[in-house]
């Protein structure tokens, strides 16, 4: 089909714009690959019962050979017959099988045993293929930054106003350390999927049939697989295991949506501190052609107002009557394309996030219009410490004259005969400090290194 003849954005907007990507995702996320996945679990079944001597020997094989000559379009067109997704890939494996072996496809298996051991699979894979990969790389490439500038003062902002000096590494260290974490979290999510070979109800009604342990076969089952058993099931796995992946995912993607305001809003015309680079003939507005809009970092942000919101979905889909009900069987289907948004978005926050222009001069220049306030806490807490009784009334005070007269904060309170004794006493570098308010740092280089090498040691491990 052409891409443009889908219906959604994620398979042509952003297949056309990174179609590498996309057939990456497409080969674990892709419904053609999620009944490849049920496929496997089929099999699993039927090499666990030849393992104990069940099903004939060389079934497992006779079924694997079997499963690479059956297509989606198959599967769909038998499932017009039977209305029924499941027992419509059934029927299509023991069609291409032999009589001894037909018996035993399926045998002890429910429906969900196979959709959602499948989808742990396929959860797995893409995390691990796809998007841990990309995600690793767009810390390094935080990193990278922020080292590169772990010394490079600007103003610290709170509520959108001029707070104290930090450095532009340290305000990307702040990201470092949050997509860190998340990245920790899906991998520890990632690696807690669980699946289930335990039938109808969970209660291994059908496999205590043929074993005196179904437990066992489960787990041998799952084993073939690379998997666990969940701790309870009834006809579904228990569904905390995809929910806390999805929800590591999201907050994730708010991390980055995060970063990305955080960069759009840099590269407002009154502040200019970050540029997004523009490629030759990239066009900022149809009819203002000096326009350069940050329209990467403002999609990001708005692929998470898109998929954020679902994750209220996930969490309704947890919700199922007694051992199970269909009332998620529409709405889990889109889980995979969380997945899919978050692998674009840190894809595309990788590459114009590797040229990002930072602008050293107009840091500066923006920390220099407030500079003559941005004493008033460090002489605020000096004076504090050598013993003013209501040190912060005074400086406040200091602050409404100096903004009235355009004079700056230390000036003032030189003259001042109620401050000078506790001026007296401060050190050669306190001193330093009120004199020159742009070195009022504190220990944001340091910190920025600190928490840069913390994340590059454990993404190296990773």
């Amino acid at each position: 089909m052409n891409i443009f003849a889908n219906l959604s954005p994620l398979d042509h907007r952003y297949h056309a714009s990174d179609p590498e990507l996309w057939r990456e995702l497409s080969a674990v996320l892709s419904e053609e690959a999620y009944i490849g996945y049920q496929m496997r679990v089929e099999w699993a079944l039927v090499q666990a019962l030849e393992n104990r001597n069940i099903s004939p020997k060389g079934s497992a094989a006779e079924v694997h050979r079997a499963c690479q000559r059956i297509t989606p379009a198959d599967v769909r067109a038998e499932e017009e017959i039977t209305r029924h997704n499941v027992r419509a890939l059934v029927n299509c494996i023991q069609r291409e099988v032999s009589e001894e072996v037909r018996p035993f496809i399926h045998l002890t298996a429910t429906s969900v045993d196979i959709l959602d051991t499948a989808r742990a699979l396929q959860l797995r894979d893409a995390v691990d293929k796809v998007l841990l990969p990309r995600m690793e790389e767009f810390l390094r490439v935080l990193i990278d930054l922020a080292q590169k500038t772990a010394d490079v003062p600007m103003v610290g902002r709170t509520h959108g106003q001029h707070g104290v000096p930090i450095t532009f590494g340290f305000a990307m260290s702040e990201y470092v350390s949050r997509l860190g974490g998340r990245i920790e979290k899906i991998k520890e999510a990632k690696d807690n999927l669980r699946g289930k070979m335990a039938g109808a109800v969970g209660a291994y009604n059908a496999s205590s049939l043929l074993f005196e342990n179904p437990q066992d076969f489960e787990r041998e089952v799952l084993a073939l697989l690379g998997l666990k058993p969940g701790d309870h099931s009834t006809q579904i796995v228990e569904p905390e295991y995809v929910l806390d992946l999805m929800h590591a995912l999201t907050s994730a993607f708010g991390v980055l949506a995060n970063f990305a305001d955080d960069m759009r809003h840099l590269q407002r015309t009154e502040l200019s501190e970050v540029g997004e680079a523009f490629e030759e003939g990239q066009v900022g507005s149809s009819t203002m052609p000096h326009k350069r809009n940050p329209w990467n970092y403002e999609h990001v942000k708005s692929m998470w107002k898109a998929f954020m919101p679902r994750m209220m979905t996930v969490y309704m889909d947890q919700i199922s009557e007694h051992q199970r009900d269909l009332t998620n069987s529409a709405s889990a289907r889109f889980v995979t394309e969380i997945v899919a948004a978050l692998t674009m978005a840190v894809q595309r926050l990788t590459k114009v996030t590797k040229k990002l222009a930072v602008d050293k001069e107009q840091m500066l220049k923006n920390l220099e219009l407030n500079a003559g306030l941005i004493v008033a806490e460090p002489l605020y807490i000096l004076l504090a410490a050598h013993g003013h009784p209501d040190a912060h009334e005074a400086v406040r005070k200091l602050t409404l004259e100096a903004e009235k007269t355009g004079r700056s904060v230390v000036e003032i309170a030189q003259e001042s005969p109620e401050l000078s004794p506790y001026l007296a006493k401060f050190t050669p570098e306190q001193t330093k400090i009120i004199s020159d308010p742009l070195t009022y740092t504190g220990q944001a280089a340091a910190k920025c290194k600190e928490i840069c090498a913390v994340h590059l040691e454990k993404i190296t491990k990773l």
